[in-house]
């Protein structure tokens, strides 16, 4: 059977995509189809998140085992873990952490279950927009360019021009000291 999941960004509201992959695919293939699509790195801690109808999360599937967790939780390896073993109902939602660091996410949801199909390979099946930078600090180098330099800020500062102290009325400013 054949997943078709749709993937945006809080951030970008233009960013889509839609994605075709087999129920049997593993997490691992959906994981680097993603950073080959958004031209992401691969980071230890991305993750995708399982999550109910209120988006609160219900389970966790990890790229690596994770030594911080707790050994009472379950620890599903995106290499081990079967899509269609979390994703089996159209309109469940889950999260794909892109941005450990940052906190941030993609949200996810299985938009439809095609029968009698089955994807060779996962594949990104309609792209709209431009996905957001995958950190926090890319964005930031890349604004801090655009930025000016104080130094060569103009002096054009509303009211400023034509300003003589003469008109100053000091009377008018009454102050008790």
């Amino acid at each position: 059977m054949t997943l078709k999941l749709t993937l945006f960004s809080q951030e970008k509201d233009d960013f889509v995509r839609e994605i075709l992959i087999d129920s049997d695919a593993k997490f691992l293939e959906l994981h680097q189809l993603i950073l080959t699509d958004c031209h992401y790195g691969e980071h230890q801690k991305q993750c995708f998140l399982i999550c109910d109808e209120d988006w609160r999360v219900s389970g966790r599937i990890c790229l690596e085992d994770n030594k911080e967790m707790s050994y009472d939780q379950d620890i599903n390896l995106m290499s081990e873990t079967s899509i269609g073993d979390f994703l089996e109902d159209e309109g469940q939602r889950f999260a794909y952490v892109f941005d450990p660091e940052g906190k941030r996410f993609f949200l996810m949801e299985l938009t439809e279950n095609v029968f009698g199909r089955k994807e060779k390979e996962a594949v990104v099946n309609r792209r709209h927009g431009f996905p957001p930078m995958q950190s926090l600090d890319e964005e930031e180098e890349q604004t801090a360019g655009q930025t000016e330099n104080p130094e060569e800020i103009e002096e054009g500062f509303y009211g400023d021009e034509g300003f003589e102290e003469e008109e100053l009325d000091m009377e008018g400013y009454e102050i008790d000291e």
